[in-house]
């Protein structure tokens, strides 16, 4: 089945339907990983459905913030990026900013977010292959609740989410609208019934 041009999804499960971008206070960044972006589950697809200029760039490596954007972005510090952390790094809330080492940082106002989607072997990858992110904010999440996902997509950690769940957690944490990520939430649940559903 060819899939939908827009959301990249077969016919039975495309969501496009129920798109209605919605402005936001903060830009969304998503680097894709080549491999993911052949993942038929991939949640990144869906993230421009719901926010207003949101991208999904495809590669493993950029020159620089800009050329990921495709835009000038601004000051570097003006944008977070979602961090991997550690395994036994503690949780600072559900959204908590951390320093290169890892140790707690003050919060402080945000224009724009970077998430890397693929697994955390891909997103590892991305990360050392774009120096650049280090200049972003680092924020880290403690979700507390496991994916939507279930057993159709097994995580590597028991509290990994998908990257649309990740990017409507951080959003809520940052103090956007909460009709935004309750709306990414939304059409993340409607998209994983229709794949369970199966075509007609």
């Amino acid at each position: 089945m060819t899939p939908c041009q827009r959301c990249r999804k077969p016919p039975h499960a495309c969501v496009c339907d129920l798109a209605a971008p919605r402005a936001t206070r903060h830009r969304v960044l998503v680097l894709q990983h080549p491999q993911e972006s052949r993942q038929p589950l991939s949640s990144a697809p869906l993230i421009p459905l719901v926010i207003e200029g949101a991208l999904v760039r495809v590669g493993l490596s950029w020159p620089n913030l800009s050329a990921a954007l495709g835009e000038p972005a601004g000051p570097p510090s003006a944008w977070g990026v979602l961090y991997l952390g550690k395994k036994d790094q503690p949780p600072h809330g559900p959204l908590g900013f951390v320093t290169r080492d890892g140790a707690p940082a003050p919060p402080m106002p945000l224009g724009g977010l970077v998430a890397l989607d693929g697994t955390w072997s891909q997103a590892r990858t991305m990360w050392w292959r774009n120096p650049w992110l280090l200049k972003l904010k680092r924020l880290v999440l403690a979700p507390g609740r496991t994916s939507r996902y279930g057993d159709l997509r097994l995580a590597a950690r028991a509290e990994g989410l998908s990257t649309l769940e990740a990017v409507a957690e951080t959003l809520r944490g940052l103090g956007e609208e909460p009709a935004v990520p309750a709306a990414l939430e939304s059409v993340f649940t409607e998209f994983l019934a229709r794949w369970a559903r199966g075509p007609a």
